[in-house]
C-alpha cells in the first residue's frame, strides 16, 4: 500500500503527515494563529517567518510520531498552488530537498484537491462521482468531482468567499480572529430570526454572494451604535449564519439536481462550523460527507492522501516546479510532468 510523506505551508500552518492508502500515520500542526492574532489576520512576511522557524522540528515530530523512516516512504508530496508564494516556498524548498536527499519522486498537489481528499480520511470508501462545496477563509465553490482529478466547476462565490465574510463580520460584532469558530459558538446562543438579512442571491444558479450580506450586518450594527441602542451580539450572529448556511444549502440542493449526484463532501475550514454540519447532514435525499473535525483546516494528512492518489495513477512532478499563488482547480494536470497514459 501506497505511503506518501505530504508537508502543507500554504497560509498559516505548518504541517507534515505521513498517509498510508487513506489511513492516517502521522499528522502534526504548528498553527500561527497566536502569531496573526495580534494584527487581526494573516501578514504573509511573518507567515513566511514563522514556517521557517517551525517546518524543521515539524517534520521530525511526523516521523516520531508515525514510527518510520524514508525507507517505509514511496514518495514526498506538498502544496504547491494556491496560497501566499512565500509560504508555499518554504513548504517547497523542504519537499524538493528531501525528496533529492531521499531519491523520492515529487508529487506537488492543488491545495483545493486536498480539501476534497479530506473527506476520505473519514470515508474511506467514498468514490467519485460526487458534489464538493470547498468553503474555507479564501475560497467558496461548487466542484463536480467527475473522477479522481477531474473536476468541474459548477458555481463560485462573486467576491467574499464564506471565510472572509465570517471573518469580517467577527470584526464588526468585536470576536478577534479567527472570525469562524468565534461566531459559530456565539450564534448557538442567539435566535437565528432575530434579523432578516440579504441572502445574496445571483444570476447563476450555483454562485453566490457575501458582499452585500457582509454590509447589511455592518449597517446594521452602526445604526444600532449611532442611534445608541442596544444590539443582541448573539441574535445577530445567528442570523448572519443561518443565511449563509441557507444559502449555501440552496446551491448544494440545486446542483445535485443538476448532476444527478447523490452525495456532497463539503471541505475546507468553514466545514467545521456546526450550523453547516447540522443544516447538510439532516436526513433527506442525499449523503452528506464531512472530513473529521481536525482535518477541515489546512493540514498535511488531506494532501498526503491526494498525493496518494495521484502518485498511485502515475502523476509526477519536476524538482523545477513552480508555486503559484492562484491556479483554477480544474488545471491540476499542469502540475505534472509525467502523465499517466489513457
Amino acid at each position: 500500500m501506497t505511503t506518501i510523506f505530504a508537508i502543507e505551508t500554504s497560509c498559516d500552518e505548518s504541517a507534515a503527515a505521513i498517509v498510508r492508502g487513506r489511513t492516517v500515520v502521522a499528522s502534526i500542526i504548528a498553527s500561527q494563529i497566536d502569531v496573526h492574532r495580534l494584527t487581526g489576520g494573516v501578514v504573509p512576511e511573518v507567515a513566511s517567518r514563522e514556517h521557517l522557524q517551525a517546518l524543521g522540528g515539524v517534520i521530525a515530530a511526523c516521523f516520531a510520531e508515525g514510527g518510520l523512516g524514508w525507507a517505509d516512504i514511496d514518495a514526498v508530496a506538498f502544496t504547491c498552488a494556491p496560497g501566499l508564494v512565500g509560504s508555499l516556498l518554504m513548504g517547497s524548498m523542504a519537499a524538493k530537498t528531501l525528496a533529492l536527499v531521499h531519491a523520492r519522486p515529487l508529487v506537488g498537489i492543488h491545495h483545493l484537491e486536498g480539501h476534497i481528499y479530506s473527506a476520505f480520511l473519514s470515508d474511506p470508501a467514498l468514490e467519485p462521482p460526487f458534489l464538493c462545496l470547498l468553503v474555507s477563509g479564501g475560497h467558496t465553490s461548487l466542484v463536480a468531482v467527475e473522477d479522481h482529478g477531474r473536476y468541474r466547476i459548477l458555481g463560485r462565490t462573486r467576491d467574499d468567499a464564506v471565510g472572509e465574510a465570517y471573518d469580517k463580520v467577527a470584526r464588526v460584532l468585536g470576536l478577534g480572529y479567527p472570525g469562524g469558530p468565534a461566531i459559530d459558538k456565539l450564534a448557538q446562543r442567539g435566535d437565528p430570526r432575530a434579523f432578516a438579512l440579504p441572502g445574496g442571491r445571483v444570476e447563476s444558479p450555483f454562485d453566490t454572494s457575501f458582499s452585500g450580506l457582509k454590509t447589511a450586518v455592518l449597517r446594521l450594527a452602526e445604526k444600532h451604535r449611532l442611534q445608541r441602542l442596544p444590539i443582541d451580539r448573539a441574535d445577530l450572529a445567528a442570523s448572519f449564519q443561518r443565511t449563509v448556511v441557507e444559502t449555501l444549502a440552496e446551491r448544494v440542493e440545486l446542483a445535485l439536481a443538476h448532476t444527478g449526484y447523490d452525495t456532497v463532501v463539503v471541505a475546507g475550514g468553514v466545514s467545521a462550523n456546526r450550523g453547516l454540519r447540522e443544516r447538510l447532514g439532516q436526513a433527506g435525499p442525499y449523503r452528506a460527507v464531512f472530513p473529521p473535525m481536525h482535518f477541515c483546516t489546512d493540514n498535511a494528512a488531506m494532501i498526503a492522501c491526494a498525493g496518494v492518489a495521484r502518485f498511485e495513477r502515475g502523476f509526477r512532478s519536476s524538482l523545477d516546479l513552480p508555486v503559484q499563488s492562484r491556479l483554477s482547480l480544474e488545471a491540476c494536470d499542469s502540475l505534472y510532468q509525467c502523465l499517466p497514459v489513457p
